[in-house]
Order: structure tokens, then C-alpha cells, then sequence
């Protein structure tokens, strides 16, 4: 018996990821750009146990049993198998069971799958001792697990090859290199989005004009201009680009036939709001990003957290809930402000935000050494 137990990242793209050129390869029409956010509030837990006492191989998903034949699932471990190191020897043959659980809400736009199935692929690389770069591995469960593979600031290069091995992560920036960068996810909804991101990509592919000319025309100078607005530190550029880019991704989902619908009256207060802050500070302070869901991802410097918390605090007021409930991730300190009324902005009725969480650039996926943190008993079933 081995048992290996990970974790990893989920990661927000700033250049977004729509659209697929080869739907079994997972193969991206156009590159893309994401920070990785840290593990210490936001992550997926996975741990994978191997023995040769295993009848069949079990999955365990978030505290319920699903089934093993997902094609996703087995293109990724197939693919770890082929690369494994010649001493795993019968370790090849010997059924798996796998427990898997994210401690933030699954498929509602906070790029779950890219978080699961990085983890997956990270701790069966561990597990039959892979070597080298296994961001393409991961990027045949979730196009966008690959960028999850690294931390920091991380780009997602289509590549060219039919066969799709130059289409991997890199990383552009380490986590440390933007130590006063923030990001606060605004939870809107924890509810199972109605459209998955894989139909709707195809769906757009299909019939979306203007996703191509983004593909072909913008999505090239922007990538280079947000590479260059993150080493330079240059919030500014950094914040305008990605608004524009949030706002283009959904303009392609209302281009797409029948459109796709991914926010919602609250996600859009909530660009308004940043959009008069910004206006009412005389720059980018705050920028916006939402992937194919409601949910916001602000991102901001340290030192304007506080204002941006107690903003949000007037504008969507929380229900009487406990605040170690509502405000999670990073302590935030809530103070009153009279911002509300001088931007003018409608308060919205209380609970319109399930929760808060404050977090910022981390690192990538990596090995939990203390059995204690196994997600199965040593009889290979959930400690659940």
C-alpha cells in the first residue's frame, strides 16, 4: 500500500481561456494568463491510495462516490502511467481509490476543475515518480488545471503541434514578485452554474463570430501588454487590462448562439461599484475579473483593502451572520464608510453576497508529508 495527499490551487485568469481547436486534446484557441492564488484559504485536497488489495478503482468527489469511467480522469492517469519511473514496477497494476474535495463552492465559476485536477495530476506524478513538466497532463483534465501546476503568475501557451505537447504552462512571475497584490472573491452564488464552461466554449466555437477575431487579433498584444504591466508592477495598465478582458469574455458568451448568461444583476452592481470607486479615486484602483459564473474576483493593493471591504460592506450588506462565517481568507478589518453616498450607488438588499475572502498570489501545488491530513483511512475509504 502507498498513499500520497496534495494540494493545489485554484488559479483566476486575467486573460481568459474560451474555446477549444481540438476538444479531445484539450488544445486552446488562443493563449492565456492567470495568477495562482494561495493554498491557504482556497484549494482542492486529493489524496490517492494504491494497494494491491484493491478489487477496482474507486473516486470519491466532495464526500460523495462517482464513477471512474470519466474520460477526462482516465486520459490523465493513463498519461502519468506512460511517463512513470521504470521502479514503480507492479505498483502500475494496482487498483487506485482516490478522495477528492475543494473547501470553496464546485462548478459556479471559481475554476474548481482547473484546482481538482491539477491536484489529481500532481499527486499521481507523485505517486508513480513522473519527472519533468506536467502541466500538459493536467491540461487533458481541465484546459486550465495546467496554469494551476505553477504558482505566482502563470501563462498558458496554446502551442502549435497537432499533437498539443508544446501547448503547457509556464511560469511568467513567482508569487513573491507582487507582494502588495490582493484579491477578494466576492461570492455571489454557490449554486451549480446551469451552463458548464465545456458546452458553452464549444457553443461559442461554434457560432461566435467575434470570438475568433479575439482569438486571431486581441488576445496576442493583450497577453504581451499584461506580461509586461505584471513585471513592471504597473497596476494601472494591469487593472484596465483586465476589466476589458472579463468584459470581452462575456460579450463572446452574448455573441454566442443561444447566448450564454454566466453573471447576474448582483455581478453587475459589483462592476459598477468598482468602476465608481475607480472613477471617484481618479485611477485603477480595483479591478474586476468574472470566469464563466457570477462570482467576482477584485483585485487590488494592500493598502486599498479596508476602503474596498467597508465599500462592499454598505453596497451589499451581509445578513446577521457570524462574521468569522462571512469574512474568510485573510483577516479583513471592517470599517464604516460614508463612500456609499458620495458615489451615489443603490444598497442592495442584505445577503446578496453569500460570504467574502480575502487572499493573494501563492504558490503551486505540493505534498502533504502528515498522515493525519489523508483524506482515506488506511482501509482506503473516506475518513468522511
Amino acid at each position: 500500500m502507498k498513499t500520497v495527499t496534495c494540494i493545489a490551487p485554484v488559479n483566476i485568469a486575467v486573460i481568459k481561456y474560451w474555446g477549444k481547436r481540438d476538444e479531445d486534446l484539450i488544445l486552446p484557441i488562443n493563449d492565456s494568463l492567470s495568477s495562482t492564488l494561495s493554498t491557504d484559504y482556497m484549494c482542492s485536497k486529493t489524496t490517492i491510495m494504491v494497494s494491491p488489495t484493491f478489487k477496482e478503482n474507486r473516486f470519491w468527489l466532495n464526500n460523495k462516490e462517482v464513477t471512474f469511467d470519466s474520460e477526462r480522469l482516465n486520459n490523465c492517469l493513463n498519461e502519468v502511467k506512460r511517463r512513470a519511473s521504470p521502479t514503480c514496477g507492479e505498483l502500475l497494476q494496482w487498483k487506485l481509490h482516490i478522495c477528492s474535495e475543494n473547501n470553496f463552492p464546485t462548478a459556479a465559476g471559481l475554476a474548481s476543475s482547473a484546482a481538482g485536477y491539477a491536484c489529481l495530476v500532481y499527486a499521481l506524478a507523485a505517486l508513480y515518480r513522473v519527472e519533468g513538466d506536467i502541466s500538459g497532463i493536467a491540461r487533458r483534465g481541465s484546459g486550465s488545471a495546467c496554469r494551476s501546476i505553477y504558482g505566482g503568475w502563470v501563462r498558458w501557451n496554446k502551442g502549435t503541434l497537432p499533437s498539443g505537447e508544446d501547448s503547457i504552462a509556464t511560469q511568467v512571475a513567482p508569487a513573491s514578485h507582487w507582494p502588495e497584490m490582493r484579491i477578494i472573491v466576492l461570492v455571489v452564488s454557490d449554486d451549480k452554474k446551469k451552463t458548464s464552461s465545456t458546452s458553452g466554449m464549444k457553443r461559442s466555437v461554434e457560432t461566435s463570430e467575434f470570438l475568433k477575431d479575439r482569438a486571431e487579433k486581441v488576445v496576442p498584444r493583450r497577453t504581451d501588454e499584461m506580461i509586461e504591466a505584471i513585471k513592471s508592477k504597473n497596476f494601472e495598465a494591469f487593472a484596465q487590462l483586465t476589466m476589458q478582458d472579463s468584459n470581452q469574455f462575456h460579450s463572446v458568451c452574448l455573441d454566442t448562439y443561444p447566448p450564454c448568461f454566466y453573471m447576474n444583476d448582483v455581478s453587475r452592481a459589483i462592476i459598477e461599484m468598482v468602476h465608481a470607486y475607480n472613477e471617484y479615486k481618479g485611477s485603477n484602483k480595483v479591478a474586476y475579473t468574472f470566469d464563466a459564473g457570477p462570482n467576482a474576483c477584485l483585485y487590488l493593493l494592500e493598502d486599498h483593502v479596508e476602503e474596498i471591504v467597508a465599500l462592499i460592506n454598505e453596497i451589499f450588506p451581509p445578513l446577521a451572520v457570524d462574521a468569522t462565517e462571512y469574512f474568510r481568507g485573510y483577516p479583513i478589518h471592517v470599517n464604516s464608510s460614508k463612500l456609499q453616498e458620495v458615489l451615489q450607488l443603490k444598497k442592495h438588499t442584505p445577503g446578496c453576497l453569500k460570504y467574502i475572502i480575502q487572499t493573494k498570489v501563492g504558490d503551486g501545488p505540493s505534498i502533504l508529508s502528515n498522515s493525519s491530513e489523508h483524506l482515506l483511512t488506511e482501509n482506503g475509504l473516506p475518513k468522511k
